[in-house]
């Protein structure tokens, strides 16, 4: 049986990074499953950027790096134009629907800012109640206080100069994939 905490946390960070405009998918934590739903995420995409993960199994994603239009090591050029991006975050926040992306040197800084489209894909353990919880020995392992990083909630927005527009200062599009147990345990 899941442990309730742990369902209720996930049911409020998916509610709420939709009312942030995020998309988000559960996967089942197997390189096959997740795999198949990266393909899905980026069906329509030529190219794809993908930071090596920080804090994921990088045996998860071997059979997805092998695809033809993943980028690992891109160009400067590629950087520009590249419209969509995948990264890992180490941590989620139910509260508010943010996820949190370390900025390291691998590729996620640059994704999480420049690409059109961002991909995160987050482990359903790693959710926390709220922001002062990414601190936490207790519910992070202190992950935030042992790295730079970026709460990211939503695509991009801004109402300064009148309505709201989505991408004016990063992604337009945040997806967010929760991998879960393989069993369905949590």
């Amino acid at each position: 049986m899941p442990n309730p905490i742990t369902e209720n946390l996930l049911e409020q960070f998916i509610r709420n990074a939709e009312e942030a405009a995020a998309t988000v998918e559960k996967v089942k934590r197997d390189a096959v499953a997740l795999n198949d739903c990266l393909l899905a995420a980026t069906l329509d995409d030529k190219l794809v950027l993908f930071a090596q993960p920080d804090d994921l199994d990088e045996q998860l994603f071997l059979k997805f790096r092998s695809n033809a239009k993943v980028v690992v090591n891109p160009t400067n050029e590629q950087l520009k134009t590249i419209k969509t991006g995948i990264t890992d975050a180490f941590c989620a926040v139910a509260s508010t629907g943010s996820v949190c992306v370390a900025i390291t040197k691998n590729l996620s800084s640059p994704i999480s800012m420049l690409t059109r489209k961002h991909i995160v894909i987050v482990d359903v353990n790693t959710i926390v109640p709220m922001p002062r919880d990414v601190f936490s020995e207790e519910y992070a392992g202190g992950k935030g206080l042992k790295r730079s990083f970026s709460f990211i909630t939503g695509p991009s927005a801004t109402a300064d100069m009148g309505p709201l527009v989505r991408g004016v200062h990063g992604p337009g599009k945040l997806h967010i994939i929760i991998m879960e147990q393989a069993d369905g345990k949590y």
